[in-house]
């Protein structure tokens, strides 16, 4: 419609991009080798040891947590990425997304919390985050790779701004959700704001919280093909040269190893909310109570043994 005059929004953004890049040269640089080090690191780390003993950790953490069944598909799964020959891209995205969630949660959670305990913080945040999670991601990669150049930091920032979404609205929402009578208990009973959120609160609010951080985790690996157009190393820059080079081989091999981290990371931040009965740790916990319920019970037993040879004699001295 040629009779509505051009509103330049593009111009603008454009402007402000370079205005960043131009004053803020030195934040840029320290958050682009503040991401590079520590994802590098941790891929590094990672990589310093055996992949077997590394999938054999991993299995053990899903025992614990899970299920000896889990740990068994995390073994195999495991030594099928080590098959494929893609341990090394794994390591990389797992790395990535390890810091981008850590970033997006310790971020988005005292968010939340501010937006549960303020409705002006919430007004404010909530078109924020709907325009964060509407977007599409390859709109904001142009500005972070003008930023950040390639590497790890354009992949974790583009994930942290795709994925801290969820955790914002879900800390909200737990700390929402807790039973008023409850706070209202602990104000009686002279609670601070800060006892109260960390007492009663976040640990009622804890499964929610932890369905966030799933989701976080989820965002953040669903974000590791498009930071592979970006340069970010990993699973996420196979596919896109697969893609490049029309190789579906390639291409469904690197997909199925990003499934496996994915199904991985998803049932053990879900055991965290929720713990099952089948893992490790419960038997452990079930065999603990199990061993203090029957010295309890042993100790009544011999308190009751005592006490009926006290009475047997003082009967017997009393005949006498």
């Amino acid at each position: 419609m040629s009779w509505l005059p051009h509103i330049p929004l593009g111009a603008g953004a454009d402007a402000l991009v370079d205005w960043i890049k131009a004053h803020l040269p030195e934040l840029l640089a320290w958050i682009t080798n503040a991401f590079n080090t520590t994802a590098g690191g941790l891929t590094t780390f990672l990589l310093l040891f055996h992949p077997l003993l590394v999938a054999a950790v991993f299995a053990l953490i899903a025992a614990w947590v899970r299920s000896l069944w889990f740990a068994l598909f995390v073994l195999v799964g495991l030594v099928l990425t080590m098959s494929m020959e893609l341990w090394d891209p794994a390591m990389q995205t797992l790395s990535m997304v390890l810091v981008a969630t850590a970033v997006a949660l310790v971020v988005g959670i005292p968010i939340g919390i501010l937006a549960a305990r303020s409705s002006v913080v919430s007004m404010l945040v909530r078109p924020v985050l709907d325009f964060l999670q509407t977007i599409p991601a390859l709109v904001y990669l142009v500005p972070v790779v003008i930023f950040f150049s390639i590497g790890y930091a354009p992949g974790v920032v583009a994930t942290i701004v795709f994925a801290i979404a969820p955790g914002v609205r879900l800390t909200e929402l737990a700390i929402r959700q807790v039973d008023a009578e409850t706070v209202e208990a602990g104000h009686a009973f002279g609670g601070t704001p800060g006892q109260i959120l960390r007492g009663i609160q976040l640990p009622l609010g804890l499964p929610t919280i932890m369905a966030g951080v799933n989701q976080v985790i989820m965002l953040a690996l669903s974000m590791v093909v498009i930071a592979g157009f970006v340069g970010a190393p990993g699973l996420g820059q196979v596919v896109t040269n697969a893609f490049g080079r029309v190789n579906v081989a390639v291409g469904f091999e690197a997909g199925l190893a990003i499934v496996i981290l994915a199904i991985f990371l998803d049932r053990i931040t879900g055991a965290v909310g929720k713990p099952t009965p089948h893992s490790l740790s419960a038997m452990v916990r079930g065999r603990r109570k199990a061993a203090a319920q029957e010295a309890v019970a042993a100790e009544q037993s011999d308190a009751q043994d005592v006490s009926q040879q006290k009475q047997s004699a003082r009967a017997s001295g009393g005949a006498a």
